[in-house]
């Protein structure tokens, strides 16, 4: 049985993210392109006789049963035929990925226990099985056992590998704030319904070459317009990203991140320039599908 297992659960950006109607179970249907970053948080699981244990010293995250990583471990457990709580395991977490951002951080935490236990548990789980526990646990957590470019479908989890993009540089600005899912899609609703623009005012550039024969990728995403009509920071981030050269800008998610593509060299001057007290600047880069299930341990 392996003892120890260290994984790096790499973020994600939405390069595309539409929204379709508000259905009557309460979700939306969604059609979005994700991709996933060199940002990643650090997983360090370790075999040890006794109850479960999760640590976390990052603040704002919980490190009890409200945790998508711990979570993963209860239905793992159970999918394994176990009885009672899981244990034997001790999972400790270090944190890059800002909460609340729209970066999948929880998602890619709980992806990477999925896999890490599994090993220390001597699970012997298929990736296609650990897939389907995934998508118990959140609709954008089976794209982490995937990785790389990839098309979501239905709430996001239903899954289709492309091609991978051009290696691109990444620069995030996360504002003092966060953005609750549930509330940036309660927000379009509103705005939908109310006949409210669609269109933001910050950014201005939104299409970027990746590499496709089919042509430039045009980002966009459906929150957005919504978000910053109640978060005007988030225009602003947008604009001041143009304007240190970003090849095309766009919320993650649903926020509060906003992204700036770039080629690498210029995305390292651009960092230095945005630097403000209530920014949280990060510079990454995009990941290739065979990096990022490498990093995850697949």
């Amino acid at each position: 049985m392996s003892r120890a297992v260290v994984l790096r659960a790499s973020a994600k950006i939405n390069l595309t993210l539409r929204v379709g109607p508000r259905r009557e179970d309460g979700f939306h249907d969604v059609r979005t392109l994700m991709q996933s970053i060199a940002l990643a948080d650090t997983v360090r699981i370790h075999a040890r006789p006794g109850p479960f244990g999760l640590f976390c010293r990052a603040p704002g995250v919980p490190a009890d049963r409200d945790n998508l990583v711990w979570q993963a471990a209860e239905r793992l457990w159970q999918a394994l035929g176990r009885n009672g709580e899981p244990r034997d395991a001790h999972i400790r977490l270090e944190k890059q990925i800002p909460v609340a951002a729209g970066l999948g951080g929880g998602s890619a935490d709980a992806a990477a226990a999925l896999v890490g236990l599994n090993l220390v548990w001597n699970g012997r789980l298929s990736r296609r099985e650990l897939v389907t526990l995934a998508a118990g646990l959140g609709s954008d957590v089976p794209f982490f056992l995937h990785g790389g470019t990839a098309i979501g479908l239905g709430r996001g989890d239903e899954l289709y590998p492309v091609d991978d993009i051009t290696r691109l540089g990444v620069v995030l600005i996360k504002p003092s704030f966060g953005v609750a899912t549930a509330d940036a899609y309660r927000w379009l609703d509103e705005d939908r319904k109310a006949g409210a623009a669609s269109v933001g005012t910050g950014g201005r550039r939104h299409e970027v070459e990746v590499g496709w024969p089919t042509g430039p990728l045009t980002l966009v995403n459906d929150l957005q317009p919504a978000v910053a009509r109640r978060h005007p920071e988030i225009d602003e981030i947008a604009t001041a990203l143009i304007r240190q050269g970003a090849l095309a800008t766009a919320m993650s998610g649903s926020g509060s991140a906003v992204y700036g593509i770039f080629a690498e060299s210029a995305a390292r001057r651009a960092v230095e320039r945005l630097q403000r007290p209530d920014w949280l600047v990060l510079l990454t880069r995009t990941l290739s599908r065979r990096e990022a299930v490498r990093r995850m341990g697949l």
